[in-house]
């Protein structure tokens, strides 16, 4: 029986296979891995010219962290918890754009009353895009198709009218649905910037 790893241990061995694509590459950059909380750990790479890593929106960034997460489940006897792959920080640099960019967004859909569909996106991307829908308040959010084609819509919150409702708490949110040009969002990036893990989609098809 395999002896389960601890979440360091994961965090190490993935460092290990970064250490060794990066080699591989003819880069040079610094690798971490750092646990996040009980149940992830992000292995950071940090250097210069690191835009190979990344790809185009992120493509290559999400195909080297999805590698390394098999790696590390083969030699792992299979059950890992969850692991993340950042390059020169793009993530956060990722998620302030889509933020920004869906706080538009929201803005476009209340004054319109009608709802937008947005371009397929990664899992971490949809859930910024809840995520940030939430904090804002005035519109919902909904996942909807097939991974990798999986796409948030934005609709807003109709107010209940007083005609139609006699209790607050029996209002419905009517859903409706807009599109997203991911151009939009990478002008707001570097060529270093890119995406990620698709194993966690947080929004869990949802978010209000």
């Amino acid at each position: 029986m395999t002896e389960t790893l601890s979440l360091q241990e994961q965090g190490d061995m993935a460092k290990r296979f970064i250490e060794g694509l990066v080699e591989q590459l003819g880069l040079e950059a610094s690798i971490t891995a750092q646990p996040l909380n009980d149940e992830t750990v992000q292995v950071a790479v940090d250097g210069e010219e690191l835009g190979i890593l990344v790809g185009q929106g992120g493509s290559t960034l999400s195909a080297i962290q999805e590698l390394t997460r098999t790696v590390v489940q083969r030699k792992a006897g299979g059950h890992t918890d969850r692991i993340l792959v950042d390059v020169a920080g793009y993530r956060a640099r990722r998620a302030e754009a889509l933020a920004r960019f869906t706080t538009k967004v929201v803005e476009e859909v209340i004054s319109a009353g009608s709802e937008k569909a947005l371009e397929a996106m990664s899992p971490a991307d949809r859930k910024v895009v809840h995520d940030t829908v939430n904090e804002l308040g005035g519109a919902s959010t909904r996942s909807e198709g097939i991974e990798p084609r999986r796409y948030v819509v934005i609709s807003p919150i109709a107010a209940p009218s007083s005609d139609d409702v006699d209790d607050p708490d029996e209002v419905d949110d009517p859903d409706e649905p807009n599109a997203l040009d991911d151009s939009n969002v990478a002008d707001e990036e570097t060529d270093e910037e890119a995406d990620e893990n698709s194993d966690e989609d947080s929004d869990e098809d949802s978010a209000g």
